[in-house]
């Protein structure tokens, strides 16, 4: 009688291997392979695992390094938007739709829009520099034995070869962003596919098409609305701040120095809920909800630990040290090299502010859902300590620090007494140009 071939605990493969006699007989597979233990299932088992640890190792370390290289080229594509004065606004906008989007609950992925476009930008920027290198190098020759043997026939090959290479390079590299502007592409050029295709004009018309569905896709004017009317609203908010600056340029009079004391305290109670209500500005999408000063206090008081550390990340952590940048104007050719570290330090500012105001919201709808459930003495102490310290102390204390910086800094910055209306954790982060 034949056993069924999972009767001794072993799987097909497991029972189909090589006897130690050395040849392969199909018929006696299951008789003269030795019965399977409980250890070698666990020395399997563990193989397995390890494999699978060993993929998954892999695979998260692909994908870090890839995120890594997007989010990379995200900040240096908006570092170089923010040297360009009008289109400042734009990265104020993506900046406040990243701390919205977290503050409406979606994933990091959706509340960074851009970042694949981002690392295929990256990809694409490379090419063309790695590209360039040998065009440089031929360039250099060529110049070099033109100067040392005008008109020889050494420097005429010489031109022709570097043109010839130029155009070579530029199709090349137009065919692999036809194709999708990916690493692979750039690799293997697909030279059949290549000559059956790059004549049709179908292709061509596909090329300006997907170009167009790529500028659409970065919802520009969104964006752009979102910034102008983020900038508008924090303006108003910051109205003290520009009292405060035109006291400072004229304060020979006694009552100068009163009104810029009283501004100096109005700005710091303005400071101490101005970032959340930004990130609640682009959740709601509003300029109305960047006024609701109320709502927002009331749903801070549900994750008080929460706001103070957003709130250290950023007066404090994060756009202080920037101030060091400001010391000295930059020059215009160079602008966008300081906008790289202060979107790079502000960028997850933002981040931090939205996820600070998500963790309110939803403690908030959960205590609102599941009423007022019963709790220790202890756990009611430590909830009225934390709410109250937090906005009596903690905050205060933070924007103490920043405002003490900040004015100081009209000493040392560039910028002067501006610095109190230019003011990169709540503006456009960029250190000279712009608001």
């Amino acid at each position: 009688m034949t056993d069924h071939p999972g009767a001794s605990g072993m799987t097909p493969r497991e029972g189909c291997s090589m006897s130690w006699a050395g040849a392969f007989d199909p018929s006696s597979a299951v008789l003269s392979s030795p019965p399977a233990t409980a250890l070698d299932v666990d020395v399997a088992a563990t193989d397995a695992n390890r494999t699978g640890w060993l993929w998954r190792t892999s695979r998260a370390m692909v994908v870090a390094a890839r995120n890594l290289w997007c989010l990379s080229w995200l900040v240096v594509l908006l570092a170089v938007v923010t040297a360009i004065p009008l289109l400042q606004i734009l990265v104020l906008g993506y900046l406040l739709l990243v701390a919205g989007r977290l503050a409406n609950g979606e994933t990091f992925r959706h509340s960074l829009p851009g970042l694949a476009a981002a690392g295929k930008i990256g990809v694409i920027a490379a090419s063309l520099g790695i590209a360039s290198l040998p065009i440089r190098l031929l360039v250099h020759w060529e110049s070099v034995v033109a100067i040392i043997e005008p008109n020889s026939q050494t420097a005429t090959l010489l031109r022709l070869v570097t043109i010839l290479v130029s155009v070579l390079t530029t199709v090349y590299l137009w065919w692999a962003w036809v194709r999708g502007g990916q690493l692979r592409h750039f690799v293997w050029p697909e030279p059949i596919r290549f000559f059956r295709n790059a004549w049709r004009p179908s292709l061509w018309t596909d090329a300006a098409d997907s170009f167009w569905r790529f500028l659409v896709s970065l919802r520009l004017p969104m964006l752009f609305w979102l910034g102008l009317r983020g900038a508008v609203g924090t303006l108003i908010w910051l109205l003290p701040a520009m009292l405060i600056m035109i006291v400072t340029r004229d304060g020979q009079r006694a009552a100068a120095g009163l009104v810029g004391v009283a501004a100096l305290i109005l700005l710091g109670l303005v400071l101490m809920t101005l970032p959340m209500l930004q990130a609640h500005f682009a959740a709601e999408n509003c300029l109305r909800a960047i006024f609701q000063w109320r709502r927002v206090r009331r749903d801070l008081a549900y994750a008080p630990w929460s706001y103070a550390a957003a709130m250290l990340l950023t007066l404090v952590v994060l756009p202080l040290p920037l101030y060091l940048l400001k010391v000295e104007a930059t020059p215009q050719e160079i602008t966008w090299l300081p906008c790289v570290v202060f979107v790079a330090f502000m960028l997850p500012a933002r981040i931090a502010t939205g996820l600070a105001l998500r963790r309110c919201r939803r403690l908030r709808v959960e205590a609102s859902e599941s009423g007022q459930p019963s709790r220790s003495r202890l756990r009611e102490n430590w909830d009225f300590l934390s709410r109250w310290g937090v906005r009596l102390l903690v905050v205060p204390a933070i924007v103490l620090v920043y405002l003490v910086v900040l004015g100081a800094s009209q000493y040392t910055s560039w910028d002067g007494v501006d610095t109190w209306v230019r003011q990169h954790a709540l503006l456009v982060p960029v250190p000279f140009v712009g608001l």
